[in-house]
């Protein structure tokens, strides 16, 4: 299956999607803390790839099957992909675990120059920023989440930003602009 189609999920998935897909219309494409991201939600372009699977073995085949999809489909049918994940993961160390050890799963396979992973959860906090600065909601999402993202498709996009690190100074801008209560209400599993 190339298209991503809802109705082949579970009700408990289901939700999960809507969930992820509110936040990405209210937060990502809403507050433009992605600029790249609004085509391919747009043209629905998003594989929404939910795993349940708690072990070693079972992570890393949902991995492997996910990272093949998207390097076999056609990116018009599936630009990017993000992989959530329901259960083991609500402490944001353990997720960080899991992001490195994909991370080395794709270097390993030699697909780094293909695919880069962008990471985001419940709980993100960035290294080294004050535990209540506002930032950390450009990368607190529903659940604990990793974004396959086509590397062709993020130099196209790259090369339609005049500045590209300027986008992570606005999104900080328009996250304090806001206020805390503001991105609490739309981010309330991020408080």
């Amino acid at each position: 299956m190339n298209k991503f189609d809802p109705k082949t999920l579970s009700i408990t998935h289901q939700n999960i999607v809507k969930i992820t897909r509110r936040w990405l219309d209210q937060m990502v494409i809403g507050l433009n803390l992605c600029p790249f991201s609004y085509s391919a939600i747009a043209q629905d372009q998003v594989y929404y790839a939910i795993c349940d699977a708690t072990t070693d073995a079972q992570l890393k085949q949902f991995y492997v099957n996910e990272l093949q999809r998207l390097l076999g489909a056609d990116e018009n049918d599936i630009a990017t992909t993000l992989l959530m994940f329901t259960q083991g993961l609500e402490v944001f160390d353990d997720y960080l675990d899991l992001l490195d050890w994909f991370q080395q799963l794709l270097e390993q396979a030699e697909l780094t120059e293909h695919v880069q992973l962008a990471s985001f959860h419940p709980q993100y906090q960035f290294e080294g920023v004050a535990a209540d600065d506002l930032s950390h909601f450009t990368n607190r999402s529903p659940y604990p989440t990793i974004h396959l993202l086509r590397q062709a498709q993020i130099t196209k996009s790259l090369a339609h930003v005049v500045d590209p690190e300027k986008v992570y100074i606005d999104n900080i801008k328009t996250l304090n602009k806001l206020g805390r209560q503001q991105l609490e209400t739309l981010c309330p599993w991020g408080t």
